[in-house]
């Protein structure tokens, strides 16, 4: 999954109103943001088959320090509980700590049974493999990735011309590449882990639209009186 974890970091801004939405898209997607780290240096391994379309192409032969159920919730503990050190914010660190475990239950249904649930060889690897299903995997994704859109703009509104159309240019752009990564894939795996890297150029463009928002909470619009 790569859309539905930006969207579910748009939406913990309702919850989490005093947390940037570059913390929360960080946590969001910081599993994916530690594994291109650990392929470079070669601790984790994946492998490519350009005879698959799409994310199939993309064999995850191991890589349990950033995508196994047990390291997750650790991860998620650990960023969490920095967070509040550093704000004291009890709400906002727990959610980043339950952001950064939602990223792999969101992958769950779209891996194939390659997601280990803790570091092993005896670990069973799970995954429900929508990505073979393109239509079905595209549906998820933007609906996900709709729904905290709507729920964002809902619950702030830009202070200037860069709250307003940094967002959508950072929305458009999240569109494109996540249709792009559906194309060819890389190269080699160096270049897929690389290219990957760019990922945490978002969270810090989630943090500079953020500056130029404010949080409003729901904005209610009153039932028309009926006329007596």
């Amino acid at each position: 999954m790569f859309l539905g974890h930006f969207g579910v970091a748009f939406a913990a801004k309702r919850v989490a109103p005093r947390t940037s939405l570059g913390a929360l898209t960080f946590a969001a997607q910081f599993l994916d943001e530690l594994w291109p780290i650990l392929l470079l240096l070669g601790v984790e391994q994946v492998r490519i088959n350009p005879q698959m379309p799409g994310s199939l192409a993309l064999d995850f032969v191991y890589y349990p320090y950033s995508h196994s159920l047990l390291l997750s919730i650790v991860w998620g503990i650990l960023l969490g509980g920095a967070y509040y050190l550093l704000r004291r914010d009890t709400r906002g660190g727990l959610v980043i700590g339950l952001l950064v475990v939602s990223h792999w239950f969101l992958d769950l249904p779209m891996h194939v049974r390659d997601l280990p649930l803790w570091p092993g060889a005896s670990s069973p690897k799970v995954g429900w493999g929508l990505w073979y299903d393109i239509a079905t995997t595209f549906i998820i994704e933007f609906t996900i990735f709709a729904v905290g859109i709507s729920v964002y703009v809902r619950a702030t509104r830009a202070r200037d011309r860069i709250g307003r159309w940094g967002l959508w240019a950072y929305v458009l752009v999240l569109a494109i590449l996540y249709v792009m990564s559906n194309g060819s894939p890389p190269p080699s795996e160096r270049a897929l882990a690389w290219s990957a890297l760019g990922i945490w150029l978002f969270a810090l463009w989630a943090w500079w639209v953020d500056k130029h928002r404010e949080y409003i909470g729901w904005i209610r619009i009153p039932a028309p009186s009926s006329a007596s």
